[in-house]
């Protein structure tokens, strides 16, 4: 089925039946409610608009009386500008005021808001703009084309005679109209069977870097976030959850809890996902006072013990040993043998937490009728499911409404549905309809959440007598993110998770024997998918061997490169461009060196180019060079944006990232012991786009994978040894 078949195939009057419609009055703490009051002459100048319904041409799109634009975004706004991308390509499909354009969260609905690429509705895999350019596309065509034939009619004109632009209709003979005065007659237009989509000689809005939609939101503090939500009579939680993962409550003593002044109620819970004691309060502080004042005796008997040191024993062992075959071309066992030297290596990194901005927050309200939810929502279709089963209700009875998330890296699309779960077990064991928020405290967020799986990787590479690669061996040890969860069915195959071998399984280089192994360890720690995924470890060990087998070699990393990646016009362009506006082959001051990586992920190929200095006893990290090819840029600010997030991100989690574990608890606790990159320790960034007119594709995740082993390899150029474990603080490295 089409995009545009699936847009004709939903009901104009569909849109806002099951939507996230909350009042202003529900939505807005009063203080911001009371300052975004409109003034005396807004309110009269607003009573001038004509009243009426909205044009809703279809599930993506509603053109109000007033000629505002409202999207409908079926992904969630997390921080990485979906809001403003999709806005973006239909406004400019639709020739709309962007200034009059805004953007809603769509309601949980699969029917209509699927995401195309997983076959369900969830935001995931940098894929909201590549599976929607052309459904929104075709949505603001479609809306533009009724637009015009209601004015064609009311004219007695030709369509073809009218142009449209900052979403007015005009006609040769001086007749015109703005959206907000056709909404009624467009309304009764036929959705159009096809659409013709401009050309992109014709695009007024994609390509441009226009403002994004939710600044003025964020910075006046309008914009709703779960923890800004109140609803009528609702109760925080917060919960008191095991030191250790598999504890469970064995009894507990609420006294201390309940004496303190505003705790409402004490209420243990046990999900699939989780366990633990809430205290219920009228507010965050309270419940968390009351939590803190809770005794709970658990039961550790089938909880997890081990420690990083024995995690990493058990990995290395059986990294020295074959594991289930991933891809094999050539003869790679016998390659070695015949090769003139044979260079080894083992990399290693920690589990990592995903230190959202916003800790995990939720609110549920159950009753007699059903299960609503309101919180920062990325996999509705997976929360519904599990949610709906939890409970023993029809999915179509656990409404979802979408609101902003302050960051998420993949923990708000837990297939565990973890939080949500807590949230709507809570609300159930309290009981009587009343609804509750569940708020996590950042301490929680490090030591009970989920985590990016820690890895061993070995290597040998085959050298020849010339100096080349003549074979590859690469083996992978860790935890699979899928796990049993409802995404194993289709990621995990004969026992390769997918996600755990991206990256290295896909190496774009020439080889004519290469063999990549993994092997799965059993699940112990809870682990999910981390900001890229396999590609945040996967980039860094194969790019930073591949330079150490390069240096001792006394091959130059990038011209080896060009011959070894000869069919891949993509990552040539984009070295190319990343090289020479890094300068690359030009002298550097003593103590100064530079290093080079390019990886492919989510449809987008970028090259780094990381420069270094030594400064004193430590390292100081000077400047970033990042070239991509994301397809066509529909707003280059948010590509640079995300390039330059997915960089600092990725620096955080190379220089001092690491969740450890000691006798099964996890060490770390807040920003303290899990520091992020500060401002006054970030480099330069600049940022290149690569020219391109197909499709768009990822620009989330694709800026993290270059930057570890970029860096890692400049440090190795200034150093003479290779980084082979990470984070570099563990290794005795200093970042200053």
């Amino acid at each position: 089925m089409s995009t545009l078949q699936n847009i004709r195939n939903v009901s104009r009057r569909e849109l806002l039946q099951g939507g996230a419609a909350l009042t202003l009055a529900i939505c807005v703490p009063a203080a911001v409610a009371r300052a975004a009051k409109p003034s005396a002459k807004a309110a009269a100048k607003a009573a001038e608009i004509p009243a009426g319904p909205p044009f809703e041409a279809n599930a993506f799109v509603r053109i109000q009386a007033d000629g505002q634009v409202i999207v409908i975004s079926k992904h969630l706004e997390m921080g990485q500008g979906a809001y403003t991308g999709l806005a973006t390509v239909l406004a400019d499909e639709l020739d709309a005021d962007w200034s009059q354009v805004r953007v809603e969260g769509a309601p949980a609905d699969a029917a209509r808001y699927q995401n195309l690429f997983m076959r369900m509705q969830g935001t995931g895999g940098s894929s909201s703009m590549a599976n929607s350019y052309t459904q929104y596309r075709e949505a603001g065509a479609a809306a533009r084309a009724m637009l015009v034939a209601a004015a064609a009619a009311q004219w007695q004109v030709s369509a073809s005679e009218i142009s449209v632009a900052k979403g007015v209709l005009k006609h040769a003979s001086g007749k015109q109209a703005k959206f907000g005065e056709l909404v009624a007659a467009a309304a009764q237009q036929p959705v159009p069977a096809t659409v013709k989509l401009k050309e992109p000689a014709q695009y007024t809005l994609i390509g441009h870097s226009l403002g994004r939609v939710d600044s003025v939101a964020k910075t006046d503090g309008t914009a709703i976030y779960t923890a800004d939500l109140a609803l009528p009579g609702m109760l925080v939680a917060c919960v008191a959850r095991p030191p250790r993962f598999g504890a469970r409550v064995r009894g507990f003593d609420a006294a201390a809890a309940q004496a303190v002044p505003g705790v409402v109620a004490v209420v243990p819970f046990e999900t699939p996902a989780s366990r633990g004691v809430a205290v219920l309060a009228k507010d965050f502080w309270t419940a968390k006072k009351g939590r803190d004042a809770l005794k709970v005796d658990w039961d550790e008997s089938q909880a997890f013990k081990r420690s990083s040191a024995e995690i990493f024993d058990t990995y290395r062992k059986l990294a020295q040993t074959p594991g289930k075959v991933v891809r094999n071309e050539g003869d790679t066992a016998a390659a070695l043998k015949r090769a003139a030297r044979v260079i080894e290596a083992t990399y290693e990194v920690p589990f990592l937490a995903h230190a959202s901005m916003e800790p995990l927050d939720c609110i549920a309200q159950v009753t007699a009728a059903g299960c609503e939810i309101w919180n920062g929502v990325q996999q509705q279709s997976v929360d519904q499911t599990n949610l709906s089963q939890y409970l023993g209700l029809p999915p179509e009875k656990i409404k979802i409404n979408m609101l902003y998330a302050g960051g998420s890296f993949g923990r708000r699309g837990n297939q565990y549905s973890d939080y949500q779960l807590e949230t709507v077990a809570i609300a159930r064991a309290h009981g009587q309809g009343v609804p509750v928020k569940l708020m996590w405290t950042r301490e929680d967020d490090m030591r009970a959440g989920y985590y990016r799986p820690a890895y061993v990787h070995a290597f040998k590479a085959g050298i020849d007598r010339g100096g080349s690669i003549m074979a590859w061996q690469h083996r992978i040890v860790g935890q699979s993110v899928m796990g049993d969860g409802l995404f194993s069915k289709g990621m995990v195959k004969d026992g390769i998770d997918a996600s755990s071998v991206e990256g290295a399984a896909n190496l774009p280089y020439l080889m004519s024997n290469l063999r990549i192994e993994l092997h799965t360890t059993p699940p112990e720690v809870p682990v999910l998918y981390w900001r890229s995924v396999g590609s945040s470890h996967t980039a860094y060990v194969t790019e930073s061997f591949f330079d150490e087998v390069l240096r001792a070699t006394g091959k130059d990393p990038v011209e080896m490169r060009r011959i070894l990646l000869d069919d891949k016009p993509r990552h040539l362009t984009v070295m190319n461009m990343v090289t020479q506006k890094a300068g690359w082959g030009t002298p550097l001051p003593e103590g100064r060196a530079r290093g080079f990586a390019v990886h492919e992920s989510f449809g987008s190929v970028v090259a780094q180019v990381v420069e270094v200095a030594r400064v004193g006893d430590g390292i100081k990290i000077e400047r970033v060079v990042c070239a991509v090819d994301c397809g066509l840029a529909v707003n280059p600010n948010v590509v640079v944006a995300q390039m330059e997030s997915g960089i600092i991100f990725g620096l955080s989690a190379a220089c001092r990232g690491a969740i450890t574990f000691k006798d099964g608890a996890v060490e770390q606790s807040n920003f303290h012991d899990y520091p992020i990159l500060r401002m006054n320790e970030t480099p330069k960034i600049e940022v290149y786009i690569a020219a391109s007119t197909e499709k768009p594709s990822g620009v989330g995740e694709p800026g993290v994978p270059p930057v570890l082993p970029a860096l890692c390899n400049a440090i190795a150029a200034l150093t003479g040894k290779p980084v082979r474990t990470l984070p570099l603080s563990a290794q005795g490295i200093k970042i200053v």
